[in-house]
């Protein structure tokens, strides 16, 4: 019986509503939707669309921009150095993002341009709106992928699809149809491939001063020192009498361009 005036009573509760509504002057439902063309299902799945995006755009902000690249070269920077605290995760993370906005600037505006406004001013779809945003983060990582790492990719997704790609045809077919599950995973191998690279040619000049350090405390009879602890201040003095802060962010951001 409970069950049977619970719903009766919601029931009747939604036309009380309403006229309490309208003789109090509160806003309808239609009043809150936005205006536009679309209707209330469609806004609510934007939104839902809306909110995803904002959940994943770390990780893509990993995945197709030049984040990884930069973030590599600055964390073994640090680990060259022999400080492990300095500068701090917030600093070196901070640096990352402002030099990944740098980069992706021209793709960011493109992106907002062509795909993102129209779509909110209703003028495009959504499947519109998705290949005008993907297509300026596209083109960037194809401009960065190494053709080795997306041929790999591309072998592997030809290998276990189930249509069969004749080799002439997958010769002929143009560069920019290549699709996203094949080109984001062999543009962060290639940008993993050139942090290490760059990392590499910023260790070697510690490592020297490292070994240098070392064979002379040795020569010197002092066993007992770590030589970390005497050739930190000289590394630390090279770093800045180079201007390596200078050297090392404009060649990160050069690398791209």
């Amino acid at each position: 019986m409970r069950p049977l005036l619970f719903l009766a009573a919601i029931l009747f509760a939604g036309p009380a509503f309403a006229q309490t509504s309208q003789s109090s002057g509160l806003p309808d439902l239609a009043s809150l939707l936005p205006a536009g063309d679309s209707s209330a299902s469609g806004r609510i799945v934007q939104l839902f669309g809306i909110v995803t995006i904002l959940s994943i755009a770390p990780g893509l902000l990993v995945m197709v921009t030049s984040f990884t690249r930069i973030v590599i070269a600055l964390s073994i920077l640090r680990t060259g150095l022999g400080l492990q605290t300095t500068p701090a995760n917030l600093i070196l993370i901070s640096l990352s993002l402002f030099m990944t906005f740098f980069v992706m600037a021209p793709t960011f505006d493109r992106a907002w341009n062509d795909g993102l406004q129209p779509l909110l001013n209703n003028e495009i779809t959504e499947e519109d709106a998705f290949y005008r945003i993907s297509e300026p983060f596209k083109d960037f990582m194809l401009t960065q992928v190494r053709p080795e790492d997306l041929t790999l990719f591309g072998d592997i997704a030809a290998a276990t699809s189930r249509e069969r790609v004749e080799p002439e045809e997958q010769g002929a077919a143009d560069e920019r149809d290549v699709d996203l599950r094949e080109l984001i995973p062999a543009f962060m191998i290639s940008e993993l491939r050139r942090g290490f690279e760059i990392g590499f040619l910023i260790v070697l000049p510690f490592l020297v001063i490292d070994m240098i350090v070392a064979t002379l405390t040795m020569s010197m009879g002092m066993m007992m020192l770590p030589p970390t602890i005497i050739s930190l201040p000289f590394k630390i003095l090279f770093f800045i009498l180079i201007d390596g802060w200078n050297m090392l962010v404009g060649s990160l951001v050069r690398s791209f361009f």
